[in-house]
Formats: structure tokens, C-alpha cells, sequence
């Protein structure tokens, strides 16, 4: 039984009673689809209304647009479905998990860097209050894993950091401020990510720590959060061997599964070991860490038989509608399964008072709230404190225009990303100029032959200091987040360190002396966002001091890139 009364529900009878009353109001083919969360693909208000009408579906999540659009089709959603949905954003970073006109407050690896745990509060308070204005209830953040392999290609910047107790700490801070702007927080990748060095994107994924190991870590982490009231959790496409085994010793290595089809790590660890009364979401279902362990039209109602209780993402709707359902019809998903399951997404819905509400999404006014001037005087506040001066053995700093004025800035990524993250090297810049060093943006075509076939003095005599800004962004699919220097040779490798005075920025991937061992100045901004690079600037100029920790090893355990 479902005890509706405690965490992280914390119902009264009266809210109770509404939720019993509307489970046992819905219809079969509407209880099946309340255990989906959709992506958000239609933007057609008679597309919208015909899924609604069709599928009833439990979730949706939209990708990132312009608010006011977002907020328009967010409302359009709740008014015409008779159950209102839980809408969900990835709202790592800020409000611009949903709003691109949000505040990118900063990735969770640069809260970390920041002494002070008020950043990560903040963060969450910036993620919550931004996303309700543009209609979400639901935060799929924080990220609460541990970057213990610094070639993972997911992590990185997403995590809190590789000390388990300060990823615990600073995703209760996250939560704190998140869930007191009424929207509930989903904490994943359980049973967690950041051990190999995999993208469960593409395959199913291994925690390989020893029961003991995870217990001192990633239970920690889970188990303090669920007690602080986590509304729910996210099961990752991710295999814990060793938990699998313990809780049924008789299992198979055939039969270990990731945690979003696993019995074991489902019931036995997260909802008895570490008491978990809440929501279980899976992470995407068309991620082929999931797609690959099997026939999808099994997956589908194995992962609801096995502790789900929604499923995230189809690849096709109707199709995965029709398996779902003869999942339940062929006795796959048990009656009291599929009860189990509604009650908590329609309890976790009661929990965020979505029916209490007339308007569960507020009016345009409210959006005022994003890039609010109190949101970006927080960032810059986390900015000043997180930027970290890794190493400087050559003694480099503060620069100024007087002793180095001739500047090569030769910038590696920067382009924009995936979720339309615009570049930033720009910015950094004009605050370079106005500082008045004159500035010049390396080019292959006008600057290749000196760094490939010109002499050392005429490269010395060109310019008096080299600054690589590098702005190589983590991402889905992407297996690997290195640097690729351009043909023939490394033309643009820093092979003239000894030669002319260089520094090294990176403004996101913190692992990145992996490559640049040779560099002697190095920094870690962490965030390619606005805010970041008028504040570096006043660092490397020496207007303001360099406050960051680094929350990783920024040497990737190679001893010659501390040098």
C-alpha cells in the first residue's frame, strides 16, 4: 500500500480522497495513458488536442523555445486535457531549460566550484521560479551523479562535482529552492552515472561499484535526498551489478538489467533499502541503453511491471500505446501494478495542488520573472565566486595591455550547441579590447603559415601573448569531449609555450589539461554563458581575485599536467 500521508506526497484526506476519486473515474485506455510522458513535438493546437483526445497522456516535455511560446502551448495543454499533466523541463542550469529567453544561471559543475552552498539554493530558486512562469511543474534535475571518471562524456559539467558528500549537499540546497516555488524536482540518473566512461544514450551503461562503494556514495546521496522529500527519481539505462546480485543472488549476468527495467534495483534498493515513496520516471525510452535489452513491445510494460511508474519518450506513440496496453491485457502489467502506478502520478500531481488550481498555468506578467535583475545579479555573484585559477607556475598573472598588448586569441569550439546555446568567445572579446589589449582572432587561412612555417621570431614579434578560449560543450551521442587540433599536425596546438606567454580558458569541459599539459596557465570558467566572460576578464586583468575550487581533479590524474 501507498501511504499518501507521508513523503514526498504528504496528502491530506481531503487531497486523497480527489485523487481516489479521479483514479477510479478514469477509463482504462486513460489509466494506460497517464503513464506516459510525451515529447513535446506538437506545436499544431489541433495536433495538441487530438493526442490529448486520444491518449490522455500522463507528461509532456517541451525542448527549450521562446517562453511566451512555450507558456502558450503549456496552457493549451492544461485546458484541454481533464487531468492536468505534469510538464517537465530539464532545468539543470537555470530557466533556460525551457525558456530560452531564461536565465542561464550556470551548469551544476561551476555551482560546485563556488564555495558557498547559497549558489546551489539559488540555482534551484532561478530553475523553479523561471520554469513555473513558463508552465512547468516538474524539473527533471538535479543531476545527482558523481563524476568519477573524468571520460565520461555525459557528466562533466551536469554533476555537482566527484566528492559524493558535496554532490549530496548542494542537490539539497537544489531541491530546497526548486520544490519552494511549487515544482517538483526529479533526481537522476539512479541508480547513477559518472563510474565508466559510456553514454547511456547509446548503450546500456555500467556502475560497476562494489555494494559497500555504492552504499558510501550513491546511497548517501539517494537516501538523503529522498528524506528531504525528493517528489521523484529518474532510472537511468544504467546496470549496478552488484546491487543486482546481492538482492537476487540467483540472477544471471544475462538477466542484470539497467535500473529502468530492473526489479531488483527498483523494489529491492530504491523503494525498500532506500524507502522511496515517491514517482519513478525512466529516462528516455528511445535511448538505445533501454531500446537494446530487448523486444520493445516488451520494454515498454516490463519497465511499469518492474517499478515504473511512467515512461519517458516514445519513438512511436501509437505503436508504444498498443504495447503498453497489451502489456497490461496479457497480464505483464498486474491490475494492481497498474492502480500502484496511476495513484502515484495522480498523488504526486495532488502534491504540486495541480487540482486545486483554476489556472494552472499563470499569465503572460508572470514571465517577467526571467532574466529578472535579481536572477542576473546572482549569476554574476556565482560567477566571481566559481572561476578557478587551476595552476599559473609561469607566474602570468594578472596580464595587462602595457607589458603583453598584442593578443592571439585562438578560440576551440564556440559553436552553438545542440539546445541553441549561442557562442561566447565574442563577448570575451570586446571586454579583452576594452581593456585595451588589441586583439586578434586566430584564422587557418590568414594565420596558419606562421603558427605551421614561420619562425619563431616572427611569431614572437607578431604578438606578445597567446589565450585559447575554448568552449567544447558535452552532448548527447557525442562519445568523446576532446580537443581536435586542426590539420596538418596540430597546427593550432599550443606547441610554443616556452616560446611566448600562454594561458588556456576553458568556459565549459573542466578536463581538459588531459591535452593541454604543457600549458602553465590554466583556468576553468566552467558555463558558457553572458555572464562568465566579463567576469574572467576582470581576473585575468587583476581587478578581482580568483575565488573558485576546483570540484574535480583538473589534471585527470596525469601528474606532468600539474607542472
Amino acid at each position: 500500500m501507498i501511504d499518501l500521508t507521508t513523503k514526498p506526497f504528504n496528502l491530506t484526506y481531503k487531497q486523497i480522497a480527489t485523487v481516489k476519486q479521479i483514479a477510479a473515474q478514469l477509463s482504462l485506455t486513460e489509466k494506460i495513458g497517464q503513464l506516459f510522458c510525451l515529447h513535446g513535438d506538437y506545436r499544431n493546437t489541433d495536433e495538441i488536442k487530438q493526442v490529448i483526445a486520444d491518449y490522455s497522456p500522463g507528461a509532456m516535455m517541451y525542448r527549450p523555445g521562446e517562453s511566451q511560446q512555450i507558456q502558450g502551448i503549456h496552457r493549451l495543454i492544461q485546458k484541454t486535457s481533464s487531468v492536468p499533466l505534469l510538464l517537465a523541463a530539464n532545468l539543470e542550469a537555470g530557466g533556460d531549460g525551457i525558456g530560452n529567453d531564461g536565465t542561464f544561471f550556470g551548469r551544476a559543475i561551476q555551482v560546485a566550484a563556488a564555495k558557498d552552498e547559497k549558489h546551489a539554493y539559488r540555482l534551484g530558486k532561478v530553475a523553479g521560479s523561471e520554469g513555473a512562469a513558463v508552465g512547468c511543474n516538474w524539473a527533471f534535475a538535479p543531476v545527482v551523479d558523481i563524476n568519477y571518471n573524468f571520460a565520461n562524456p555525459i557528466t562533466n559539467v551536469r554533476t555537482f562535482g566527484s566528492n559524493a558528500a558535496r554532490v549530496k549537499d548542494l542537490a539539497l540546497q537544489y531541491i530546497k529552492g526548486c520544490q519552494e516555488e511549487g515544482v517538483a524536482v526529479s533526481i537522476k540518473h539512479f541508480p547513477g552515472d559518472g563510474v565508466d566512461d559510456r553514454d547511456q544514450h547509446l548503450l546500456t551503461s555500467v556502475n560497476s561499484l562494489s555494494v559497500e562503494e555504492w552504499d558510501q556514495t550513491y546511497g548517501v546521496i539517494y537516501r538523503e535526498l529522498i528524506a528531504a522529500g525528493a517528489k521523484t527519481v529518474m532510472a537511468g539505462h544504467i546496470m549496478q551489478p552488484a546491487y543486482s546480485r546481492k538482492i537476487n543472488p540467483k540472477i544471471t549476468d544475462q538477466d542484470i538489467l539497467p535500473a529502468s527495467l530492473s526489479p531488483e534495483l527498483l523494489q529491492g534498493l530504491l523503494r525498500e533499502k532506500m524507502n522511496f515513496n515517491g514517482l519513478i520516471v525512466t529516462d528516455a525510452t528511445n535511448m538505445a541503453g533501454f531500446s537494446s535489452c530487448g523486444k520493445r513491445r516488451e520494454l515498454l510494460p516490463q519497465a511499469i511491471a518492474a517499478g515504473c511508474d511512467m515512461l519517458l519518450f516514445t519513438r512511436n506513440l501509437a505503436e508504444d500505446y498498443t504495447s503498453v496496453m497489451a502489456g497490461y491485457q496479457t497480464g505483464i502489467i498486474s491490475e494492481e501494478r497498474l492502480e500502484e502506478a496511476v495513484l502515484r502520478i495522480l498523488a504526486t500531481k495532488a502534491a504540486l495542488g495541480l487540482f486545486d488550481k483554476e489556472e494552472v498555468v499563470p499569465d503572460t506578467q508572470a514571465l517577467q520573472v526571467l532574466r529578472s535583475a535579481e536572477h542576473q545579479k546572482w549569476a554574476y555573484e556565482l560567477a566571481d565566486e566559481s572561476i578557478t585559477l587551476v595552476k599559473d607556475t609561469q607566474q602570468l598573472l594578472p596580464i595587462s595591455a602595457a607589458d603583453t598588448p598584442k593578443v592571439l586569441v585562438i578560440v576551440l569550439g564556440d559553436v552553438v550547441s545542440a539546445s541553441g546555446k549561442p557562442p561566447v568567445s565574442q563577448d570575451f572579446l570586446q571586454h579583452l579590447t576594452q581593456e585595451g589589449f588589441e586583439t586578434t582572432l586566430f584564422q587557418k587561412e590568414l594565420h596558419g603559415d606562421l603558427l605551421a612555417r614561420g619562425t619563431v621570431e616572427d611569431l614572437t614579434g607578431a604578438f606578445d601573448l597567446v589565450i585559447y578560449f575554448a568552449n567544447i560543450k558535452t552532448a548527447s551521442n557525442q562519445t568523446t569531449v576532446r580537443i581536435n587540433w586542426l590539420p596538418p599536425m596540430g597546427l593550432d596546438v599550443p606547441w610554443f609555450v616556452e616560446e611566448l606567454p600562454t594561458l588556456f580558458v576553458s568556459i565549459a569541459n573542466p578536463y581538459h589539461l588531459q591535452d593541454v599539459p604543457m600549458i602553465k596557465t590554466y583556468i576553468n570558467a566552467y558555463t558558457a554563458n553572458e555572464f562568465n566572460p566579463k567576469v574572467l576578464v576582470e581576473k585575468l586583468v587583476g581587478k578581482s581575485a580568483f575565488k573558485g575550487i576546483s570540484p574535480i581533479d583538473p589534471f585527470c590524474g596525469y601528474w606532468d599536467a600539474k607542472r
